[in-house]
């Protein structure tokens, strides 16, 4: 039973991070320097940064890819590092998108989406490279490749979400792993230790969170033991941007440590109301685990960035004085 074990939770994990970064590559491609431009421009204000990091997450389907982006532009001196404090918090919220798709129970139509994805990349290449089927119109050529290449990437994500579900069967005949659950629902700081370092592992809280989503479903990880791995998750995101930004400019590391600050200060509130955290979410979904921990995540990032949201307005309503006046 072990070997069968090992090998679903890893080809269920390959699958969710393979979806997510397959999601993120197409996705950015087919934004492409627009985005850029987009971040640099539309930031005057925190609360349109907030939207601008909010709607760039969820586009891109990865708050890495969004901070990486901000460090860069921070080192680059195309953006003060006091118009990316919004952006940060933005990004937080704008990955709970993918999984509140998962908690749909859209895994059900993995298969079919991949074959669509699959189709529409396939048709691009048909008509472009191979020049085998009629040229595609320039407003649906972009579309249609890395539309299919993102669709395929949240198809395979899904199908990876259904793997982990058939494993928690299994995992529940393991006296070892209930050994090592109950340890975490009676001391929930191992379920936000493990989140945080398995996420700095593989660089995707929402696979991570996605894992956790789909033990639960199966019964096999308690939804207040999700929760904690919720806000660990929050806090290994930031150890990429963290890394990222060793060899940038002073601005550029300050983004980063200004979000693992953020984060961490998040999780270090939170912890202590986890179970009140989770009745809001069972609120929402009484009878579905696993929706239970997507919207934890959803309301933990909301309230997480409407409490830290208006310190940005309080810096900008203070500018620091000079040190000299000129006369």
């Amino acid at each position: 039973m072990i070997p069968t074990l090992v090998a679903l939770s890893l080809v269920g994990m390959s699958l969710l991070l393979g979806g997510m970064k397959i999601m993120e590559a197409a996705l950015k491609e087919w934004a492409g320097s627009r985005l850029s431009a987009a971040v640099g421009a539309m930031t005057s204000t925190p609360l349109r940064g907030f939207a601008l990091g909010t709607a760039a997450s969820a586009l891109l389907q990865s708050s890495t890819a969004v901070t990486v982006l901000t460090i860069g532009l921070v080192n680059a001196g195309l953006m003060p590092f006091g118009r990316s404090f919004g952006i940060i918090l933005g990004t937080n919220v704008g990955t709970c998108l993918t999984t509140e798709l998962m908690s749909l129970q859209l895994h059900r139509y993995g298969v079919p989406l991949l074959a669509a994805g699959c189709a529409l990349w396939l048709w691009t290449a048909l008509a472009d490279e191979l020049a085998v089927l009629p040229k595609l119109p320039g407003v649906l050529r972009a579309p249609f490749r890395y539309g299919g290449a993102a669709l395929a990437g949240f198809a395979l994500l899904l199908v990876g979400f259904a793997a982990l579900r058939e494993i928690g069967p299994l995992l529940q005949q393991e006296g070892a792993f209930q050994r090592l659950m109950s340890i975490a629902e009676r001391q929930p700081i191992w379920g936000v230790l493990g989140g945080a370092l398995l996420t700095a592992l593989v660089h995707s809280g929402s696979a991570v969170i996605g894992m956790a989503m789909g033990l639960a479903s199966a019964d096999a990880l308690s939804p207040l033991t999700g929760v904690a791995v919720v806000l660990g998750a929050n806090v290994g995101t930031c150890v990429t941007g963290l890394i990222v930004s060793l060899g940038g400019t002073r601005g550029g590391k300050l983004v980063a440590v200004s979000q693992t600050a953020l984060n961490i200060g998040g999780a270090l509130l939170f912890f202590p109301f986890m179970r009140e955290l989770l009745a809001a979410a069972s609120a929402l979904a009484p009878a579905d685990p696993a929706a239970q921990i997507a919207h934890a995540q959803t309301i933990f990032n909301l309230a997480c960035s409407a409490i830290a949201l208006p310190l940005a307005y309080v810096r900008l309503r203070k500018p620091p004085q000079p040190l000299f006046r000129s006369r």
